[in-house]
């Protein structure tokens, strides 16, 4: 089973808030026994780093642009404000564990 993924976090600005939330996942993951890579960007290059087929899963903070992504998108928007956040990585845990089969 696979068990190594690339993370996409994509905020307003593509740095701050992607940043922090690529950390806290990355941890959270890595404690769930995932091994994680992340790299932040912008909404607006969000649908062509998704069809890039360099990541696995997009979390993020900001809408993202109508599009065809081929991957999981999952807002993130709980580790900003605290509430959910647990729902969340229990969410990111389930799209990582369809991933791996």
């Amino acid at each position: 089973m696979r068990n190594s993924f690339k993370v996409l976090s994509i905020c307003g600005s593509g740095t701050v808030t992607s940043t922090m939330v690529a950390g806290k996942v990355k941890e959270e993951m890595e404690e769930r026994g995932f091994t994680i890579s992340t790299n932040t960007g912008k909404p607006t290059e969000a649908l062509s780093l998704a069809q890039s087929n360099d990541y696995d899963l997009i979390v993020h903070t900001s809408p993202l642009p109508d599009g065809e992504y081929g991957i999981p998108t999952i807002s993130s928007v709980s580790c900003l404000t605290g509430m959910g956040e647990e729902e969340f990585f229990d969410e990111v845990e389930e799209a990582l564990k369809s991933l791996a089969k």
